[in-house]
Formats: C-alpha cells, sequence, structure tokens
C-alpha cells in the first residue's frame, strides 16, 4: 500500500499529498495565519481529486450566515460517472471549521480589511482539506522586496553548499 493516500508519516498521522496549490496567494498575500478546512464534497468531486485534477488559482472563500464556503474552485466533471450523477464543476462548497474559527475568522475578515484565501488542496487520509490563509494584500513594492528577500536567501544557501 506504498504510496497510497492511506500510507502513515511520522508518528502514525497520515501523510498529506497534495492536489493543487494555489502558488500566486504567496505572492499576492501576506499570509498571517493559517487553518486546515474540511470540505462537504460529493461522491464524484473526491473522485475527480483522486484522479489529480482540481485548480484553487481563482478560488476564495466567503463567510456567510455563520459559514464558510470555498468559492470559484474548479473541479473537473469525473468522466465515468455520467451526465446525472455528476456535479457542477464550479458550485460554492461549504467549508467544515469549527465554530470558535469560524466566528473568529469571519470578525477578522469584516473588521480589518483581511481576506481568507485558498491556499493548498490536499488529501490527509482518506479525506479531503483545505488549508486556508488569512492574508493581507501586498502592495507592488512589498512584492519586490519579497522577491529580493528570498534572491538572497537562496544565494546565501548556494555559498553555503559550495
Amino acid at each position: 500500500m506504498a504510496g497510497s493516500a492511506h500510507t502513515k508519516g511520522k508518528g502514525g498521522a497520515p501523510q498529506r499529498r497534495v492536489i493543487a496549490e494555489n502558488r500566486k496567494a504567496r505572492h499576492e498575500y501576506e499570509i498571517l495565519d493559517r487553518v486546515e478546512a474540511g470540505l462537504v464534497l460529493t461522491g464524484s468531486e473526491t473522485k475527480s481529486l483522486r484522479a489529480g485534477k482540481g485548480n484553487i488559482a481563482e478560488a476564495y472563500v466567503r463567510f456567510e450566515g455563520g459559514e464558510a464556503f470555498l468559492v470559484d474552485a474548479h473541479i473537473p466533471p469525473y468522466a465515468q460517472a455520467g451526465p446525472y450523477h455528476n456535479h457542477e464543476p464550479r458550485r460554492p462548497r461549504k467549508l467544515l471549521l469549527s465554530r470558535g474559527q469560524l466566528e473568529r475568522w469571519s470578525r477578522k475578515v469584516q473588521e480589518k480589511g483581511l481576506t481568507a484565501v485558498p491556499l493548498v488542496l490536499y488529501f490527509r487520509g482518506p479525506w479531503v482539506k483545505l488549508e486556508i490563509g488569512l492574508a493581507r494584500g501586498r502592495k507592488l513594492h512589498d512584492k519586490r522586496q519579497a522577491i529580493k528577500e528570498r534572491d538572497t536567501r537562496r544565494e546565501v544557501q548556494r555559498a553555503l553548499r559550495r
């Protein structure tokens, strides 16, 4: 069963198998906090994700009515499901968070001008999880500064390897 989604990592915890990553979010936003949320999915959506398909690049998180939703994430229809048992590719998907996390994050998003951004969609054991980041938008000069810092870190690492 090596390499399957049920493979255990260090300490017996299920490993994380990444499906989709929002790399642009780390460039566009300064990530202040992170949380892991479950997703409410249909069977055809889960099977499509198991096949490695799914995109969260344009997705965002919306809080309404005491609940959180992943909006604009694209999970393509599962080919073997047939037309009647398939799902809408861009439908809003409910996120599973504890009540405390929901209240705290929705309050921060409303008050402080922060936003909740999906960062990574992955399997943890048999479950599909989404890592959400509480983020503040970066200005152009902040982006340039972050790139400069990353490049200097790389240069230092290269020099240390030699």
